[in-house]
């Protein structure tokens, strides 16, 4: 965490699948696409992975209603981590949202930290122990829809405050 974090501001790029890569999936409508549904829909099959590594946790489906932040630079002051299960957010409106996330163990990173801008269209999953910020809606309340697996336990949801507070630019 250390005075590195806190003095400088992480900028927010564009969000590709790429560079987000290390972090989980991006699930968008690009690439190749099978006809369906009697030729009035387009498929696109490299969606993503659901990993559950808990026999006994079960698929959660929520629905998180976001209220825009308005802060410039963004303040993080918690990253937070599903460490048996992929955490996928699909926005039901669209919107721009702000994405956050680093690697590490016990705790986050920092040095991996990296943050991203979505649009409306493009939906997100975390790999399964991959540290991130709650969702971020910038310029409109966000519904998103949230699938990921739980048993109940404090394995659902690790939570890790941040000493020392740093910003994201966008």
């Amino acid at each position: 965490m250390g005075d590195a974090w806190n003095t400088r501001a992480v900028e927010a790029a564009a969000l590709e699948a790429a560079a987000f890569a290390p972090y989980g999936t991006v699930i968008e409508a690009t690439g190749g696409s099978l006809a369906a549904n009697q030729g009035t829909a387009a498929r696109f099959d490299q969606a993503t992975r659901l990993c559950n590594e808990r026999p006994g946790a079960r698929l959660a489906i929520s629905v998180f209603r976001c209220a825009a932040q308005t802060s410039r630079p963004f303040p993080v002051r918690l990253l937070e981590k599903h460490p048996c299960s992929t955490q996928m957010f699909v926005p039901m409106n669209a919107a721009r949202y702000l994405v956050i996330v680093a690697l590490g163990g016990d705790a986050p990173d920092l040095a991996t930290l990296s943050a991203f801008v979505a649009h409306g269209a493009q939906a997100i999953a975390y790999h399964p122990g991959v540290w991130h910020h709650p969702m971020v809606a910038l310029d409109a309340t966000i519904d998103f829809v949230c699938f990921v697996h739980e048993d109940g336990t404090a394995r659902d949801c690790v939570v890790h405050p941040l000493a020392q507070p740093g910003t994201i630019t966008y």
